[in-house]
């Protein structure tokens, strides 16, 4: 079998997740491995896109090899399956799989992008291996690099897979009123960030609108006039200094023209099942911020035009970016039902909660990113150390081995638990002391003031 791996780690062959797919080869020295480094020369692959395409044309199975970055796969690889859209290359029939490393931060969501595009591009996607940036260093993890691609031959073999569906997206949209007259002397500072291209009307006449009723000062920040030298490279230059490796300033461009701002809005048009390349490139490059929640508390939104009601994978990335971000989502406004309506409820939900500072306490997809890079930073806090004094400064250390009170306790309610002479005495006496504290709240409620 001949296998075409699209490497889109930005290090091309110092890539970790590669070295799980060059195992694989070693193992299975009957199949062909040839490997296109689509992160490291995706320039090159902007001028010429030939060597990729031929090598997808030899390929029985298309594998897909890349880090996790920011929710999806690093720009590199986001550019390049755009440009196999805008080249309408189409290698459909083949099988496809894909390999990750990560530290499981959002790899579902990643693979689901995946998924996704595969199916638009005709291919038969079969399954992914999600390993730890570590995994490949364990028998364990070795073992199951091995059944995952044993379950894969079986799948090709057996013909289980996900059949595509390449059905192009139904452009809709409903059309946006833009008020003739806007206040002039608004306060306040509201930052649209956007990747509106010139002839997207839709999307700018949205925008004009939110910022037509928007109480405060809307400014538009568009990042695709930005002149970024290129994506993440994954160097961990920021590490310890927060300074990125690149000269374009973008950096310094992000902590003084957008996140100074009171809110964030972003505005795009639905694009590849994402928010479109050139956004990925945005979010990849907000990495010289390291893992720290530097705009937690900020209230943010959404402007988007197209059909999001079909993407649920880019409305998980949606919540859970602000879920992990500390920020209250004021609203996701588009343009398939009623935009008008919708845009000035996301100006007011937006305007309420800068007058209350209302900051919601977070949910699963909040709670559960944030453990997994609290434990990351802990763990690496050597190297990521603008990181690790981030994590002290603002209590993100919470690790339950500090409650030992709370543990003691536990303890002793689980020796009079393990005795069944005892449980049947206590009756309803725990489930009476568990709401105790809660009682007490209750009683001391001063109703006049709601406190």
């Amino acid at each position: 079998m001949h296998i075409t791996v699209l490497n889109g780690s930005p290090k091309g062959a110092y890539s970790i997740t590669l070295q799980t797919v060059r195992y694989l080869a070693a193992l299975y020295p009957e199949h062909t491995f040839e490997e296109i480094a689509v992160g490291q020369k995706i320039r090159a692959l902007e001028k010429d896109l030939t060597p990729a395409i031929e090598a997808m044309n030899r390929a029985d199975l298309i594998l897909f090899s890349y880090p996790v970055y920011t929710f999806i796969a690093p720009w590199q690889m986001h550019r390049f399956l755009e440009l196999i859209r805008e080249k309408s290359v189409s290698p459909a029939g083949k099988f496809a799989a894909q390999i990750t490393t990560s530290k499981h931060f959002y790899d579902i969501t990643a693979h689901r992008y995946i998924e996704d595009m595969c199916s638009d591009l005709g291919l038969r996607y079969v399954g992914g291996l999600s390993a730890d940036m570590d995994d490949l260093l364990s028998e364990k993890g070795r073992k199951e690099a091995r059944e995952f691609f044993g379950y894969l031959l079986f799948c090709m073999e057996k013909n289980i897979c996900r059949e595509p569906s390449p059905t192009p997206m139904l452009l809709r949209h409903m059309e946006v009123a833009v008020p003739a007259e806007t206040a002039a002397d608004k306060p306040g500072d509201i930052a649209v960030v956007t990747n509106c291209a010139e002839g997207d009307i839709q999307l700018k006449r949205m925008i004009d609108r939110f910022a037509a009723v928007m109480p405060r000062k809307v400014r538009v920040v568009n990042i695709r006039e930005y002149p970024f030298s290129g994506g993440c490279l994954g160097c961990f230059n920021c590490a310890v200094s927060g300074k990125c490796v690149y000269k374009d300033g973008f950096d310094e461009y992000l902590r003084q023209t957008i996140q100074t701002a009171e809110a964030i809005v972003y505005a795009f048009t639905v694009q590849d099942h994402s928010m479109g390349a050139s956004f990925k490139l945005y979010d990849d490059r907000q990495f010289c911020n390291g893992h720290r929640t530097v705009t937690m508390g900020m209230p943010m939104g959404y402007l988007v035009s197209g059909q999001l009601s079909r993407e649920r994978n880019l409305q998980t990335i949606i919540e859970a970016r602000a879920q992990v971000g500390g920020n209250f989502l004021a609203g996701v406004a588009t343009d398939e039902e009623e935009p008008n309506s919708a845009i000035d409820k996301l100006a007011a939900s937006l305007e309420y909660a800068l007058q209350t500072k209302y900051a919601p306490p977070a949910n699963f997809y909040g709670v559960g990113g944030m453990k997994i890079f609290r434990d990351l930073i802990w763990l690496m806090q050597g190297m990521m150390r603008a990181d690790h004094k981030f994590y002290k400064a603002h209590g993100q250390y919470d690790f339950p081995q500090k409650k030992r009170g709370m543990m003691l306790k536990m303890y002793a309610v689980g020796a009079l638990l393990s005795s069944p002479k005892i449980k049947a005495k206590m009756g309803n006496a725990m489930n009476e002391g568990m709401l105790a504290p809660y009682k007490k709240v209750l009683n001391n409620v001063i109703k006049d003031d709601g406190k």
